[in-house]
């Protein structure tokens, strides 16, 4: 990532994580980002606490019956301008849980989603480039913000 290519969205990216049934794999490879072998948060990318105040919703796991309107609720809460990354195969495509009476489907069938980090698991470059497209998705929102 180029220092000069974000000039409009000037802060750090805080990142809400919320696993939607997943198998933990994908789970345990964003803690490993994390870690000082990766260490995502020299880009300036942070786990935060609560949805409100985060920028980018980070999903795990294909959505199941009963967490669905948790993570749909939880997507309301986010502030715009937001971003919905969903990180590992299951959660783009249900995986290995496709014909499962529990799964509710994809997270893309119940909430928009803005980048896609495949794998399973995808490794931690792998979610950290997830992460840089996240962020230049909502440089540009933020560059439509400010030319209005």
């Amino acid at each position: 990532m180029k220092k000069d290519s974000f000039k409009y969205f000037k802060r750090s990216l805080w990142a809400f994580h919320i696993n939607s049934g997943s198998c933990n794999a994908c789970d345990i490879e964003i803690l490993a980002a994390l870690t000082p072998r990766y260490d995502a948060e020299r880009f300036g990318i942070k786990l935060v606490g609560t949805p409100r105040h985060a920028d980018v919703l980070v999903i795990t796991g294909t959505m199941t019956e009963k967490i669905k309107d948790k993570v749909i609720r939880v997507f309301n809460q986010v502030p715009d301008p937001k971003l919905v990354m969903v990180v590992g195969s299951c959660g783009i495509s249900k995986g290995v849980f496709q014909e499962s009476y529990a799964m509710a489907g994809p997270v893309d069938a119940h909430i928009p989603v803005d980048v896609y980090v495949p794998g399973c698991p995808p490794r931690p470059e792998a979610i950290i480039y997830g992460v840089a497209r996240a962020w230049e998705k909502l440089e540009m929102l933020e560059k439509g913000n400010a030319a209005s």
